[in-house]
């Protein structure tokens, strides 16, 4: 005996057959009885009520939009943008390409990315196997352009003459705003120094700036502080630190140096003049030009706002609130207390650091919003916070 052959219309047909003369079974039952969801028995049913027996045949499935059927026009515009940034994808691109000629009809990003790949302009990326971040101890969101600046130094690289230039970056946290990236010979802190001073005068001043443990923004001394450091608390600026080794806590600026080393240093310049002219473009372009995808494929500059807080015409030692005990080091930077004097960094000679007691015969330190350590009157010398052996705390710092 043959076996019984059937078509997929053929059931379909005998599914609304059956579901028309048989008024016992419920319709979950004839679904289930057929094999199919109630979801699917509905669908069929209402193209059979809709267009008859030719609403149960397939109908073809295509693309919304393919890119064969894209207006010339359009290809050309998009192949032309994608060669002037090769390293742009398909968001930024369609965003860019609006904002130039709005009258053109684009199509979806998934759409402009499968014509580019069409087209031998997009090379897939070799896949990695990452780790996922897990950050125990989170530093605070930034919110408002100005509220946190992030610095850092990107990985020195050797120029043409064979000199090695270190770019210094800075970046607004909020907007992306990359306010200052200089090849600078040196990470040394007299140059660092004064390209913040530059970046102050021109933007104005951050409530606070993030960097890693490096020098020049941080040291071994009580605190992690450094010369840097204390003169950003001088002008009314909390230094923050990342933990050592968690690059992914300054994620924004550490993804902004990925950019940076694509596109502007292959290959490098012949002298750091060479390269500061790549550095300037590169500013340009990131900030006027380049849609971000975190401001809704907004350039930073339609973002960012200089800050209000001007830069001062004279330093001013941090202030602390009448709870707390006030001692002034001396030349060389201690502190006398009890019949010891202790030292706490040189660069702090004739500081004013703020004693705040949280238990029986114990202490802490701070200069500013940063701990310096705990001081008990038992023990001979202060536990100081540094760091090759703490990781930064969570305590509240005094209210300026």
């Amino acid at each position: 005996m043959p076996w019984k052959e059937t078509c997929p219309m053929d059931e379909r047909m005998r599914f609304i057959t059956a579901m028309m003369e048989d008024d016992d079974r419920s319709f979950a039952e004839l679904c289930r009885e057929f094999g199919i969801s109630r979801k699917t028995g509905y669908k069929w049913v209402g193209r059979y009520e809709t267009l008859g027996p030719r609403g149960l045949q397939e109908t073809p499935r295509e693309d919304y939009v393919r890119p064969s059927r894209l207006d010339p026009q359009v290809v050309d515009t998009l192949v032309q943008a994608r060669k002037e940034k090769p390293r742009w994808g398909p968001l930024k691109l369609r965003a860019w390409v609006a904002e130039r000629d709005p009258s053109l009809d684009l199509p979806a990003h998934s759409t402009i990315g499968k014509l580019l790949k069409d087209l031998g302009l997009i090379r897939p990326r070799r896949r990695r196997v990452r780790v996922p971040l897990h950050v125990l101890d989170p530093l605070e969101a930034a919110t408002l352009p100005n509220s946190l600046w992030c610095a850092d130094f990107k990985g020195h690289f050797a120029l043409g003459d064979r000199t090695r230039c270190h770019p210094l970056t800075i970046t607004d946290a909020t907007s992306r705003y990359l306010i200052k990236c200089e090849a600078l010979e040196r990470p040394r802190e007299e140059e660092v120094r004064q390209q913040f001073e530059l970046a102050f005068r021109e933007f104005g001043m951050p409530l606070k700036i993030r960097t890693d443990n490096g020098a020049p923004f941080a040291s071994l001394a009580a605190g992690g502080l450094s010369r840097l450091s204390v003169w950003w608390i001088k002008l009314g600026i909390e230094p923050e630190r990342i933990e050592p080794g968690k690059p992914q806590q300054n994620g924004r600026h550490e993804r902004m140096h990925r950019t940076l080393k694509d596109e502007a240093t292959h290959p490098p310049g012949h002298t750091r003049m060479d390269q500061q002219r790549v550095f300037d473009r590169f500013r340009g372009e990131y900030n006027e030009v380049r849609p971000h995808e975190a401001l809704g494929q907004k350039p930073p500059a339609r973002v960012y706002a200089p800050s209000a807080r001007v830069f001062p015409t004279e330093l001013c030692s941090p202030q602390y609130p009448d709870s707390m005990t006030v001692r002034w080091t001396d030349p060389y930077g201690r502190i006398s207390w009890g019949s010891r004097s202790h030292e706490i960094a040189r660069f702090l000679a004739k500081e004013p650091i703020g004693l705040k007691e949280i238990g029986p015969n114990e202490w802490q330190l701070f200069y500013g919003p940063v701990l310096l350590g705990v001081m008990d009157r038992h023990q001979r010398t202060p536990r100081f916070q540094r760091l090759c052996t703490a990781r930064r705390t969570r305590g509240r710092p005094p209210k300026m």
